[in-house]
């Protein structure tokens, strides 16, 4: 039987190597951001982040993650997916709808062409 101390230095040894891990994990992994504030919510933007967990489960992608932000700072262009995919630059794409983010995952994530025709453009 191991003392107390051994199995708390066990642990923390363990804990160390899990943050490791994660955080290579994290590395790796291509984030997909929605804008779920309350003015992204009232443009739809919870069936569009539905629509992205559900797309992103079905096609069983790997390394991709779909999550929630607060306000992004963009109100007009609500709704509003950040793509973080690791070594590229960030994609905004705004005005996004359930069909649009069906899009998002098949073109941009899955092929690796950005959806310019989503995108902010300056005017």
């Amino acid at each position: 039987m191991k003392s107390i101390a051994d199995i708390k230095a066990i642990r923390d040894k363990m804990q160390a190597q899990i943050v490791l891990r994660d955080n290579q994990d994290a590395e790796q992994e291509t984030r997909i951001v929605v804008g779920m504030a309350t003015c992204g919510i009232s443009a739809g933007a919870r069936p569009v982040f539905n629509t992205l967990v559900d797309e992103v489960a079905q096609r069983n992608l790997k390394n991709v993650k779909v999550t929630r932000s607060g306000c992004l700072g963009m109100c007009a262009l609500e709704p509003i997916v950040e793509v973080f995919v690791p070594g590229q630059e960030k994609v905004t794409y705004v005005h996004i709808d359930p069909d649009k983010a069906r899009n998002i995952i098949a073109s941009h994530i899955v092929n690796g062409n950005i959806c310019t025709e989503y995108m902010i453009t300056k005017g």
